[in-house]
Formats: C-alpha cells, sequence, structure tokens
C-alpha cells in the first residue's frame, strides 16, 4: 500500500511490546505493563501490523481460545495516520483471518470506543446491549 509519503508494509506478527506499548499510548489505549505486554503478546491467535519504513503506524490482534470464543483487541492506528483506511485495511485482515479459520458457531467480540464503533459496524459487529452488557475488571498497574 503506498501512502503520500512512503509504502506501508503489512505484517502478520505481533509488534514489540516496546512498541506496543508506545503506541497503546499514542493512540489513548489504556496503559499495560511490559511483563503484560510480552505474555500477551506471544499468546496473540492473530496479529497484523502495519509499518511505514520501520516505525510501527498501525496494529490489531485476535485473542481468545481459538475454537468458540474470539475478541478483536488492540485496533490502533498512529493519530498523524488516522483518516487514510488504515484501520478500515486492519480490520478486514482481522475478519478475513476470521472468515477463514473461525469454526461455525464461534462468538466474536470486541470492545469499541464511540466513534470507532462505526467502523466495526462495517464488518458486521453490532451492539449486545440490550441482550448483555460488556463488563471488565482491571488489574491496576
Amino acid at each position: 500500500m503506498d501512502s503520500a509519503n512512503s509504502k506501508i508494509t503489512v505484517l502478520y506478527e505481533a509488534p514489540q511490546p516496546e512498541e506496543y506499548l508506545q503506541l497503546r499510548a499514542q493512540t489513548g489505549l489504556s496503559l499495560k505493563s511490559l511483563d503484560g505486554a510480552k505474555i500477551g503478546l506471544s499468546n496473540s491467535i492473530f496479529a497484523v501490523i502495519l509499518r511505514q519504513e520501520d516505525k510501527l503506524i498501525g496494529m490489531g490482534r485476535i485473542i481468545g481460545d481459538g475454537g468458540c470464543f474470539y475478541q478483536v483487541v488492540d485496533i490502533a492506528v498512529d493519530p498523524a495516520q488516522q483518516g487514510q483506511g488504515l484501520g478500515k485495511l486492519i480490520m478486514n485482515e482481522i475478519t478475513t483471518y476470521l472468515d477463514i479459520h473461525a469454526p461455525k458457531g464461534a462468538y466474536i467480540s470486541l470492545l469499541a470506543d464511540v466513534p470507532a464503533d462505526q467502523l466495526y459496524k462495517q464488518f458486521g459487529f453490532d451492539y449486545t446491549q440490550p441482550k448483555s452488557l460488556g463488563m471488565y475488571r482491571l488489574i491496576a498497574l
């Protein structure tokens, strides 16, 4: 893929833990520990990253049990690169993987920040409410 400045490379691998934490921080995602990032990234079912030259500018991952439940996480695009369709590119790679590999009946979920929910709706995701409500529990850093 070509952008205005230089070529963007799509790679099917998790980012390095340090750059993962940096992109999460740049995009306003919650902070994670380096130890947690190392463990989590290595346990991804699927990961896609976008690089411009050597810089990580986008990412997305799938986590879960690989059979019944999948969760789409870490969808992030460098703020300087947003508005160029890179989020759609990442989601296309993720949904293509799921369409090929997830068994029939698999439950695929994600937590959507507004306005990113509009992007996810384009890929067939819908709100769980009123049938269910998302909940979480966070272990503090």
